[in-house]
């Protein structure tokens, strides 16, 4: 008979320690600063654009554009730890301290990407309690929001494992966060509803899979959405489930990790 693999319990606990202690150590770089630049984002669409008393779909503007902002931080913060994790390492040449140990590729998949998930979460509620200071946040789906808080950040953290371990430089993962992250993110309906967009402009919201984590997560809030937000949920496992095969195969294959 086959032996049960068993899971290195405690090597992946001590992964996963290490990742959430790098960003509490520098707790003001990656947790007061996203909620700044939240709010920032939030008083320039609601204050200098006159979104205070803009309306979408009947709902005040800044109602609308809160989850959203919300979100931004979660998935933007959750790539960011993974990402830089991976590309530190690799730079400082202590990438091997991680491969060293007795992991599976799933153990590393899932010890790292835990991490970014983590902070995204943290981020995510951090800056949801400081913008309920100044927004009224309702609930609509206490399941819509959790899903799409826990699915968006592993989302962002898979990517930016597979982001970390295919750069060789900082430069190269800052051009995955300028030239894909940062578009992505913008043109996901953060800022509007793609009902306001030609035809051809929400075909290509539909292809954006940041479209259905924003969505969906502000239809947890609000209760509406552009999108049927169970089609977004679907999709979300889909692109979590082949990002999670990719960063599996490119640690289990060395790719760009070892020489």
């Amino acid at each position: 008979m086959t032996p049960i693999p068993m899971y290195n319990w405690i090597g992946l606990w001590s992964l996963y320690v290490r990742e959430v202690r790098r960003f509490m150590k520098v707790a003001t770089q990656t947790l007061m600063a996203p909620m700044v630049t939240t709010l920032l984002f939030l008083a320039v669409f609601a204050l200098a654009l006159g979104g205070v008393d803009r309306q979408v779909a009947g709902i005040p503007f800044v109602e609308f554009l809160a989850p959203g902002l919300v979100m931004m931080a979660i998935a933007q913060n959750a790539f960011a730890n993974t990402s830089s994790s991976v590309v530190i390492a690799k730079v400082q040449g202590n990438i091997v301290d991680t491969l060293m140990p007795p992991f599976t590729p799933h153990e590393l998949t899932l010890g790292i990407a835990m991490g970014g998930t983590t902070r995204g979460l943290v981020v995510g509620c951090a800056v949801g309690i400081v913008m309920s200071l100044f927004v009224k946040m309702t609930i609509h789906s206490v399941f819509f929001i959790v899903f799409h808080a826990f699915a968006a950040s592993l989302m962002l953290a898979l990517l930016g494992t597979i982001g970390g371990i295919w750069s060789e430089k900082f430069d190269h993962i800052a051009a995955v966060t300028n030239f894909v992250v940062t578009p992505l993110s913008f043109l996901s309906g953060t800022f509007y509803s793609i009902d306001r967009l030609p035809e051809a402009g929400q075909m290509l919201a539909h292809i954006n899979p940041f479209f259905y984590m924003i969505d969906g997560f502000r239809y947890g809030f609000i209760g509406r959405a552009d999108m049927d937000p169970v089609i977004g949920v679907a999709v979300l496992c889909g692109v979590n489930v082949v990002l999670w095969l990719l960063c599996h195969r490119m640690i289990a294959s060395g790719y760009k990790l070892k020489a």
